[in-house]
């Protein structure tokens, strides 16, 4: 019996070695997000607000078109819109309609979101060093590039009509 079986108390073999990897994956992935949820919570943010955030502080002053920062989002969210009209309400950032094309709405930080960010940045440093670090340097670069080859090969995927 895997580990993995042992930790959701499965009793029958999975389908396939990829079937178990990619569970142990998603597992993973749970797991670490829920250290993320719990992290963010005095901030009264979730993550996807966090990494809009970032995206929008690595942008500069310029900002961002919602369409650019919605393809540079960790996860995706279909609507980047209402994600960043309720960074807006809390003052952390602005949108603002494109001068040569209305249709177009620029994401820019705010400096309350540039200080909201500055009193995170150590702070989840910190978490993700605990979360990780005893995997050492050569095992984690190894992790990076097993990860990569799972995005690339799932760029390449169809999925199969049902």
């Amino acid at each position: 019996m895997s580990r993995l079986q042992a930790e959701i108390r499965q009793s029958k073999p999975f389908g396939s070695l990829e079937e178990e990897a990619l569970l142990a994956l998603a597992r993973t992935n749970d797991q670490l997000q829920r250290h993320y949820d719990e992290f963010f919570k005095p901030y009264h943010l979730t993550g996807t607000q966090y990494n809009a955030l970032r995206i929008l502080r690595g942008a500069g002053e310029a900002g961002l078109p919602c369409t650019e920062i919605a393809e540079r989002m960790i996860n995706r969210d279909p609507d980047i819109t209402r994600l960043l009209a309720r960074l807006e309400q809390r003052g952390f950032c602005t949108r603002v309609r494109d001068d040569n094309d209305r249709r177009v709405i620029f994401g820019r930080i705010t400096p309350a979101g540039l200080k909201l960010l500055r009193e995170i940045d150590q702070p989840i440093q910190a978490l993700s060093h605990r979360l990780v670090s005893h995997m050492g340097e050569g095992a984690l670069r190894s992790l990076i590039r097993l990860l990569d080859k799972i995005r690339d090969s799932s760029k390449q995927a169809t999925i199969p009509a049902q």
